[in-house]
């Protein structure tokens, strides 16, 4: 049997054990050891030495000391109350729209995104802070539950991202880049969202009611109070891309920054600083079992010759560059039924960043193109977060909104989805969207 056999053999498997929930750690595990084996004829002495350094090699990469100080920076901002203050902020200033405060909500949850790294602690920390208020407005659940997990994919979208660091290691492409790439697209994502608010509310007004203006005073000083969130993510993003910190300093400013708003502001006690710790911790553990375990298959998968003879097939099939990407898209689509984000990267990138890169788009260069795949990996990505059966943000907001039938959710949701599949239609067609800001800068 060929190697390129063995690896499809052992790919197929392992979304087997995914699609009966073995956790992606394990199933990695298994399948990269079960890969290598049959390679080297049952060898377990080289499978183990393989492994042992393996893992050195991750848990030693400097590069990745990132991922728990934006992790920290997310906790402290989750924990310390800086979502209360930026859903006030949007609120005082749209709140009195038909639909404003769910467009505040969509808004909060793009500026919380920018401090934050992840969607799941966006849904979970927004939809306790707005639901309260969404419900007391007397807007539909059906409205504020879909917003709520909707905008919540913002976390991963607006950086920092954790994802996009991820790819970033494993495509050894600049983390600085990427996150200024991600911008742009980011804030269409936010006012895709608004404007679908628009549009639900203008259909049936009932569902988003005006609120009250508040005095203009009030709406001054509750601007105000989010500059130093904001200057937190300029000096992280301006930082790592202005070249006067790298990533790892740059995330370690963000990360005392966002500590140091949150105790001053009154948000963050001990109870809660521990919580952020043993948070970073926890997720930290975690994304390292993943990393170890995706770097047992890429290994074996390289072994295999799998990825780069599909790669070869894919360059000499004939097929059209446009074909390949959207049958690769909607792949992410539908293997966000069964796996998270985090998940979804690790396992196809090896995969299919090898196949796009040997394919012609619209005269880019390798740089470009790297990035620009990655923004709408990225893209696609986070629309598993959000579609039925197994978007995690809808269970997210759903256990917080009991009273809100999951069905009611799910329908609410398929009108952010439209918007998120013609915003990935036109990052496909108009690259510049992400990397217009990018030339511009560098």
């Amino acid at each position: 049997m060929s190697g390129t056999s063995i690896g499809l053999i052992g790919f197929a498997c392992l979304l087997g054990m995914l699609a009966i929930r073995v956790h992606i750690t394990m199933a990695m595990f298994i399948t990269g050891a079960g890969i290598y084996l049959v390679m080297n004829a049952g060898e377990t002495a080289g499978l183990l030495y393989t492994l042992n350094n393996l893992v050195y090699a991750r848990v030693s990469n400097y590069d990745l000391a990132v991922i728990p100080l934006f992790i920290l920076m997310g906790q402290f901002a989750t924990h310390g109350g800086l979502s209360k203050a930026l859903f006030k902020a949007a609120g005082t200033l749209i709140g009195h729209w038909r639909g404003g405060l769910a467009m505040a909500s969509t808004a909060a949850c793009a500026a919380f995104g920018a401090i934050c790294g992840s969607s799941l602690a966006t849904a979970a920390t927004m939809g306790q802070v707005a639901l309260p208020e969404l419900k007391a407005a007397g807007y539909s659940g059906k409205l504020a539950t879909a917003t709520l997990a909707a905008s919540g994919t913002l976390g991963i979208m607006i950086p920092p991202s954790v994802p996009l660091v991820i790819y970033a290691v494993l495509t050894q492409e600049s983390i600085g880049k990427l996150f200024v790439a991600a911008v742009v697209p980011g804030i269409i994502a936010a006012l895709g969202y608004i404007l679908v608010i628009a549009l639900v509310v203008r259909r049936d007004p009932s569902a988003g009611p005006a609120g009250k203006k508040v005095p203009f005073a009030e709406m001054i000083k509750a601007q105000i109070n989010i500059i130093p969130v904001l200057c937190v993510f300029l000096v992280v993003i301006v930082g790592i891309y202005g070249g006067w910190a790298n990533p790892t300093e740059a995330a370690s400013i963000g990360a005392a920054a966002c500590g140091i708003i949150a105790a001053v502001s009154g948000g963050m006690r001990t109870k809660d600083f521990l919580q952020s710790v043993y948070g970073t911790a926890h997720a930290t553990g975690m994304i390292f079992m993943v990393l170890i375990g995706a770097d047992l298959l890429n290994s074996s998968l390289a072994l295999s010759q799998m990825p780069t003879e599909l790669a070869t097939w894919v360059q000499h099939s004939g097929l059209p560059a446009l074909v390949v990407l959207f049958a690769i898209l909607l792949i992410y689509i539908l293997l966000g039924c069964v796996m998270d984000s985090l998940a979804m990267i690790l396992l196809t990138i090896p995969i299919f960043y090898p196949m796009v890169m040997g394919l012609e788009f619209f005269g880019m260069s390798v740089e470009d193109k790297s990035i620009w795949f990655g923004i709408l990996a990225l893209m696609v990505v986070e629309i598993g977060l959000v579609h039925p059966p197994v978007g995690m943000n809808l269970y997210v907001i759903n256990k917080i909104a009991k009273d809100v039938p999951m069905t009611e959710t799910a329908w609410g949701v398929m009108p952010f989805l439209a918007s998120d599949f013609i915003r990935i239609i036109a990052l496909v067609f108009f690259p510049v969207l992400c990397l217009g800001l990018v030339h511009f800068l560098g």
